[in-house]
């Protein structure tokens, strides 16, 4: 089995931090993304390379581990406990299987020869799990949506539920590597990395935005149409209502995760337009006005 250099594939160097993984993993993504690439057969197998590169080093055992174990990293853990065993074994004969081959030997005599007792070893091992991050708008997961993944060059269909939050990692139990010797698979870790490119700051399940009131409309009331989430609604203005004025929509924010026909609210801020430009007969009156209030 060949060798794989992911830090080599990822651009990086060994001395990376994890921040350094990420960026470098989100760059290369991006550019080699299948969507960006269509019917690019090399940009496509690229992309699977730096997906399987980044679930390893971007989890901080499975990088120690492919640091010290290289291309049998997935194994560590059998091999240290076989590695044990086998000295104990042979403590009497002053024997260290360290010296007795290299990790490729071991392996194969571990999983695909024949045992020191002559019988083939049948301890099963659970798969290797995957990490991957799903990037998102936020106007994505106002719903729940059903999103198709390339994950180590498989397509996985999966139900992101509405609601889900930036940063938040969901478990995927069954959709890891494959077992050893008939062993279980590992799990799928998807991390969901959301954008907010909309107008409306989000807060918990609350949504914040804000809305120009004329002057007009402040003082003597009215009508307004306003942008929701999912659409518009027409709001009742208060007569004088003042600058800063915050209303509350119920209900009118953000779904709660997987809390079906739960959502927060909606708070707007009026903010109120003065006239930069008048016309003659508008000063005559605003003049008139003052006279009035000052009277």
């Amino acid at each position: 089995m060949a060798f794989i250099d992911y830090y080599k594939i990822l651009e990086i160097d060994k001395k990376v931090t994890e921040s350094e993984i990420k960026k470098a993993y989100r760059k290369l993504a991006r550019k080699y993304h299948p969507d960006l690439n269509p019917n690019d057969k090399i940009a496509e197998s690229k992309f699977k390379e730096i997906n399987e590169a980044n679930e390893v080093l971007s989890n901080i055992e499975n990088r120690k581990k492919y640091d010290k174990y290289g291309e049998n990293w997935q194994h560590a853990e059998q091999y240290e406990q076989s590695k044990q065993q086998q000295q104990y074994q042979n403590a009497s004969q002053q024997q260290d299987f360290a010296g007795g081959g290299d990790f490729s030997d071991f392996f194969e005599s571990m999983f695909g020869g024949q045992s020191s007792g002559g019988g083939r070893r049948n301890t099963q091992y659970k798969g290797q799990d995957f990490n991957a991050e799903l990037q998102l708008d936020l106007k994505d997961v106002f719903t729940t949506q059903k999103k198709t993944l390339t994950i180590n060059g498989k397509n996985i269909r999966i139900t992101i539920p509405a609601g889900v939050e930036n940063g938040q990692q969901i478990k995927i139990s069954g959709l890891g590597g494959d077992g050893v010797n008939n062993g279980p698979k590992g799990d799928l870790y998807i991390t969901f990395l959301i954008e907010n490119n909309s107008d409306f700051k989000l807060d918990k399940h609350n949504l914040y935005t804000t809305v120009d009131l004329d002057l007009y409309t402040a003082i003597l009331g009215g009508e307004i149409t306003a942008d929701t989430f999912d659409g518009k609604v027409k709001l009742t203005v208060k007569p004088g209502t003042q600058n800063g004025i915050k209303v509350k929509l119920k209900g009118k924010g953000f779904p709660v995760y997987k809390k079906e026909g739960q959502f927060g609210d909606l708070f707007i801020t009026y903010q109120i337009e003065i006239p930069t430009t008048l016309s003659e007969k508008e000063k005559e009156l605003f003049t008139q006005l003052a006279k009035l209030k000052n009277s």
